[in-house]
């Protein structure tokens, strides 16, 4: 199960911590989601997402204050007795009284606080979060942002992806990563696909070695990640197996339970990778706007052949 320390967290959404007694080293965020405790101020715990981080607004703040203290000191008991917290965050610089702060304490939960609104917090730490701990999988190949779609190139080790991803980098397309790709599952519809931390804008060439792409061509030669909307792999040609030639109906790969549109390209000598792979995602591209060349050709013959068979009719 994946997970994410808290200091990442503040670190990443540049929290302040408002609790330095509390050591947040070995707190961890175990869950995507995040939960605003209004109702549980009222005094209904009965479904208390436990395990998210808590976070306080302007709703929130305003009915605390209005709390008298023996109103305070019967939710605020409720509230952190038994629960697993991670932490609780205040939006918009506001503060918790005093009470509630010793309660954080006594239990171990660290309140920290933030500049942003609400709203705008909670979408980009739901966004963040979301990335962080949705399902991964590592995966040989290599991924590259093609005019803006990713494209994962897949196949047998020594087929010739890091040379087709070299010159498509050359070609002014931008690399995410080389022989290991991590792909995350972000929701039903997207995945995501980065580099590790090792190998990430790294190339390995066989004969050359290892090359730093970034340090060759530049950072706008190389991202961090990039929606995988592509895959093509690269086989051996086989002169006894057909090939489809038109392309009227997709194939798919599968990772993780989500369908990625699939080509399979063959090679042989001459065949330049590069331009077969700009043209792949440009035609995905176009497949996506709404305009599908093989079905505009399909539509061509038959139209053709209507018309020779009305011409035979007259």
């Amino acid at each position: 199960m994946s997970v994410v320390r808290l200091n990442e967290v503040i670190e990443k959404m540049k929290l302040e911590n408002l609790t330095p007694e509390i050591d947040t080293s070995g707190i961890k965020v175990r869950q995507p989601d995040i939960n605003r405790p209004a109702i549980q101020m009222t005094g209904y715990f009965d479904h208390m997402a436990q395990a998210r981080i808590q976070i306080m607004g302007f709703v929130e703040y305003t009915y605390m204050e209005k709390m008298t203290p023996e109103r305070k000191e019967e939710i605020y008991e409720m509230f952190f007795n038994g629960t697993e917290i991670p932490a609780i965050v205040y939006c918009r610089e506001l503060k918790p009284d005093e009470t509630f702060r010793n309660f954080a304490v006594r239990y171990g939960v660290p309140i920290l606080m933030t500049r942003q609104a609400t709203s705008t917090f909670m979408a980009e730490l739901i966004r963040w979060l979301n990335v962080r701990l949705a399902p991964c999988i590592s995966i040989h190949g290599v991924l590259v942002d093609v005019f803006g779609e990713g494209v994962l190139i897949t196949g047998e080790s020594g087929i010739g992806k890091s040379e087709a991803a070299l010159e498509l980098i050359k070609r002014g397309h931008r690399l995410v990563s080389d022989d290991v790709v991590e792909i995350r599952k972000v929701s039903e519809e997207t995945l995501i696909g980065l580099a590790p931390d090792i190998t990430r804008h790294f190339i390995e060439l066989r004969g050359i070695g290892i090359i730093d792409v970034k340090t060759l061509y530049g950072v706008s030669s190389v991202r961090e990640t990039q929606n995988i909307d592509l895959v093509i792999q690269l086989e051996d040609w086989d002169k006894d197996k057909e090939y489809d030639r038109l392309g009227l109906e997709e194939e798919y790969t599968e990772y993780l339970g989500n369908r990625v549109v699939c080509h399979r390209i063959p090679i042989r000598p001459g065949r330049n990778l590069a331009v077969i792979c700009e043209s792949a995602a440009v035609n995905h591209r176009q497949k996506k706007m709404g305009y599908n060349a093989a079905q505009e050709l399909y539509n061509r013959v038959q139209q053709s052949l209507m018309r020779r068979r009305d011409d035979d009719e007259d």
